[in-house]
């Protein structure tokens, strides 16, 4: 038979299956919440480091928008890959799983019945609730239990595809249309404070989705955010000395 997961084990962050609706959600959510992250340290690095460069609205706005364009792309094909590789991944656990129930069933049937004492059944009960279950859908009563996996709720590549590139895309407009609206000599201060505001706001749900303490994950994001923001400002200053 081939290795499982026991009761109480967890899988690595890269393999581990998810199951059910509302892992999916979660998974999805958070996702949405770094690719909108992303979106705004990448285009407030490239927005900032051209008007570092030029005080010129036009070349702002396009290079403002390639990034958004390219980043969202970039997100969505990667994630794209990432979720489909996870998703060949469980069909091939879920095949294995059905080859096994049809070449052993006994032996499923005796490691079934062992997960469910190890929740705390006891042992008549739990042959019977995996009899029971086995009888009703045998790949789902197995697949759940052993391989943290629900058949009817694999991963969708094309749900984390479209997520990302939305989300990357919303967090994206935040600093471009920051350093457009305000006139030139307030538009790098302006955009740094609506980005460092927005990435403590996105550090904070992080931190609340992931059950953590918000503070710390806020330092760090915004920390990041700013030093991404310090250097592109730093180039992009040193490169328009250089030009002009």
């Amino acid at each position: 038979m081939t290795s499982k997961l026991g009761p109480g084990e967890a899988a690595s962050s890269e393999t581990q299956p998810h199951h059910g609706s509302v892992a999916n959600k979660f998974i999805w959510l958070r996702a949405a919440v770094l690719g909108a992250n992303d979106g705004i340290v990448s285009t407030a690095g490239i927005v900032i480091g051209v008007a570092a460069a030029s005080a010129e609205r036009g070349p702002v706005l396009t290079a403002g928008i390639a990034g958004l364009a390219a980043g969202a792309l970039a997100m969505a094909v990667g994630e794209y890959v990432s979720v489909s590789t996870q998703r060949d991944t469980e069909r091939a656990m879920l095949d294995r799983e059905n080859q096994e129930l049809k070449s052993q069933p006994g032996a499923e049937m005796a490691e079934l019945a062992s997960l469910y004492e190890a929740r705390g059944l006891s042992p008549q009960t739990a042959r019977q609730a995996a009899a029971e279950l086995t009888a009703h859908d045998p790949l789902a009563a197995h697949a759940e239990p052993e391989l943290r996996i629900d058949p009817k709720q694999l991963t969708n590549p094309w749900l984390a595809a479209i997520s990302s590139a939305v989300s990357f895309t919303v967090g994206a407009l935040l600093p471009l249309i920051a350093i457009l609206l305000p006139p030139a000599s307030a538009r790098i201060a302006v955009t740094v404070a609506a980005v460092l505001l927005a990435l403590a706001i996105t550090g904070w749900v992080a931190a609340r989705l992931g059950g953590a303490k918000p503070l710390r994950p806020i330092l760090r994001v915004t920390a990041g955010g700013a030093l991404a923001m310090a250097i592109t400002f730093a180039i992009g200053h040193l490169v328009g000395a250089t030009i002009g």
